[in-house]
């Protein structure tokens, strides 16, 4: 078993090396992209440039490159004044069949314009031993699109009980550990997943709940939910459980990361526990800003996550923490679901939407609807969650991979559930008009989609 943080660590950027040089090592052209928006959130670059991939790998970029033309040796791709920026990371994605899903997340992902995923320990079976981590390595190795890296289960089968060899599974690529979908009960367990975690420098992530009071529940609780007579599940749930892994954090000093919060009381829990100088960072995703629980409308199970949708309030107090820092990520937590699992009774019905092809689109309603900039809002879908996980990736950088996304900002479309390219349509944003498209993302310097219907 490894010893120390600093082992560890370089155990993981050998792992990201590893998986960036597999994709670049198939011979990539030459690219020369001009007349770009270059923006990367992690410089603060923000201006008219240029970008020059080779062998893989971006060779330069900047406002003066290209002054006296574009190489002729090079593939020149007119980027028309749309921005180029790093490929997105996703730090919530799951795929639930560590095989036969692979392909199908890769696409999605591609035409999303993120190029990093990390896949949730609740696959089948679950990510909890070496060899399972390294299996989804070969995997990843073998779709070969986009970027796959594993969070391995914190707890043995996800059974909230035994903690796993958390630190052999980090030498074998693991980025992180949590249960995915399911939180930590006992506290005993998660204090010593904290400390045993923190003697190695990994990163604990939980999706703050409290199961015995979510119980049945499956919609936010409140008046609605009472009209529409379903169990409804209180704030609370998260905030205790939330409140309780932060003051485990205090006597273990590891680092936890919240996922997915949906609450002002958690926005404010993080916000404190921030100002008191704990490692604590944290994320949400597209539907905890961009809807409330008024979607759920009559019965529509497309808007049945976990955590449910709340009210308006907690909606704005979720723009406002990630407008102000306090949240640090958006991720998209897709879910797919096979249409029968959602054509059930709202209260027998799956809860979890897909979001890696609408992440993007719905994200940048926040530079419309919010005081957050362009830059600001690609920093927590880019560099931000690699730096959380450790991930020398998310950035435009002399050297690193040709990792990127470029895309209309200003592009109108309507985003159409049966037009996706996922299999499963279990959207909630189906139907919502949305401004901005990728038109290309690459990987390693190779193009692994081009929307050409963009490109006239």
């Amino acid at each position: 078993m490894a010893k120390g943080t600093k082992k560890t660590r370089t155990v993981k950027k050998k792992a990201a090396a590893a998986t960036t040089a597999t994709a670049a090592s198939r011979a990539a052209p030459r690219t020369a992209y001009v007349n770009a928006r270059l923006i990367d959130p992690a410089s603060g670059l923000d201006a008219p440039g240029s970008l020059l991939s080779e062998d893989g790998l971006i060779a330069d970029f900047g406002s003066g490159l290209f002054a006296d033309g574009a190489p002729e040796n090079a593939e020149t791709i007119d980027c028309r004044g749309r921005v180029l920026a790093p490929g997105l990371v996703d730090m919530r994605v799951r795929l639930r069949d560590p095989g036969h899903e692979h392909r199908e997340a890769t696409v999605s992902a591609a035409a999303g314009g993120i190029t990093t995923i990390i896949v949730l320990p609740d696959t089948d079976p679950v990510i909890d031993s070496v060899a399972l981590v390294e299996f989804i390595g070969r995997r990843a190795g073998e779709a070969g699109l986009i970027n796959i890296y594993p969070m391995a289960a914190l707890t043995q089968g996800l059974e909230g009980k035994e903690i796993t060899e958390m630190g052999l599974m980090s030498e074998a690529g693991a980025v992180a550990f949590g249960d995915g979908v399911s939180s930590i009960d006992d506290s005993l367990v998660m204090r010593r997943a904290l400390s045993y975690a923190s003697s190695f420098g990994l990163l604990i992530v939980q999706r703050p709940e409290d199961n015995s009071l979510a119980s049945d529940g499956v919609m936010n609780e409140g008046e609605i939910a009472t009209r529409l007579g379903l169990a409804g599940i209180p704030n609370a749930a998260e905030t205790i459980c939330l409140e309780r892994d932060i003051r485990l954090l205090e006597l273990t000093g590891g680092r936890y990361h919240a996922s997915l919060l949906s609450t002002a009381d958690s926005v404010d829990v993080v916000r404190r526990a921030k100002a008191r100088g704990l490692n604590v960072t944290c994320d949400t995703a597209p539907p905890y800003f961009a809807l409330n629980e008024i979607a759920v409308g009559d019965y529509r199970t497309f808007a049945r996550l976990s955590p449910p949708l709340r009210c308006e309030e907690d909606r704005r107090a979720v723009v406002e923490g990630i407008e102000d820092g306090t949240i640090d990520a958006i991720v998209s937590d897709h879910a797919p679901h096979h249409q029968d699992s959602k054509r059930q009774p709202f209260a027998q019905a799956e809860s979890g939407a897909v979001g890696l092809e609408t992440l993007l689109a719905v994200a940048l309603d926040l530079t419309r609807e919010s005081s957050l900039s362009l830059s600001g809002m690609l920093g927590k879908v880019t560099c931000v969650p690699a730096d959380i996980l450790g991930l020398d990736i998310g950035r435009l950088r002399k050297g690193a991979a040709a990792d990127l996304v470029i895309f209309d900002a200003d592009a109108p479309w309507k985003i159409d559930a049966d037009q996706l390219l996922s299999k499963s349509k279990n959207t909630p944003f189906d139907g919502k008009l949305a401004q901005g498209r990728v038109v290309r993302s690459v990987i390693s310097g190779h193009i692994v989609f081009h929307a050409s219907d963009l490109d006239t």
